[in-house]
């Protein structure tokens, strides 16, 4: 996973807001081609098909959010799971924003928002993601999050390069933000 904002230099610890007129919700089959674009025009994101976008928008809707701007059009999104052999974890898949927005802290909200809604509706004990090394804006905003809800992150190579069917990708860095409560 990466995150496709620009990071600021200094860290949001405090709560993020979202800009005036701006919504947070659950994410539509409809979203699905805008947030395929964020995360292509993104120049970072491992960039999944078109088709599968529409599918998470419609099956995973629940442990995804889409930021929305004043007009009402998706300009950031987070998609994730509960993982199936630990259903306490939401494993956080992509975290993209929209290139005129990002840097407003927006990533921030979006993961603050999904973790309270999922923690709602079950018992949320940990988020994990996986970031490629060197990756500082992915970094900074799992750091962030994890001092904002008092807690720390641990990190271990999940998947090495050699795990990947084609040379040159980096390792996937597990991060696990745990122990959360809500």
């Amino acid at each position: 996973m990466t995150t496709a904002q620009t990071a600021p230099e200094h860290v949001r610890d405090e709560t993020p807001v979202l800009p005036l007129g701006w919504s947070i919700g659950r994410p539509e089959a409809a979203d699905g081609s805008r947030i395929w674009r964020i995360a292509r025009e993104s120049g970072v994101l491992d960039v999944n098909s078109p088709y599968s976008y529409l599918l998470w928008c419609r099956d995973f809707a629940d442990t995804s959010a889409v930021a929305r701007d004043a007009r009402g059009r998706a300009a950031g999104f987070v998609t994730g799971y509960l993982r199936p052999e630990a259903p306490e974890t939401l494993l956080v898949w992509q975290v993209a924003v929209d290139a005129p927005h990002r840097g407003l802290g927006i990533a921030g909200v979006l993961l603050d928002h999904l973790s309270a809604r999922v923690a709602a509706a079950h018992t949320l004990r940990a988020v994990e993601t996986t970031i490629s090394p060197g990756n500082l804006a992915s970094e900074r905003l799992f750091s962030a999050y994890a001092r904002r809800h008092g807690t720390s992150v641990r990190q271990a190579v999940l998947f090495p390069p050699a795990a990947f069917p084609t040379p040159g990708h980096e390792a996937e860095v597990l991060h696990r933000i745990a122990p959360l409560s809500f």
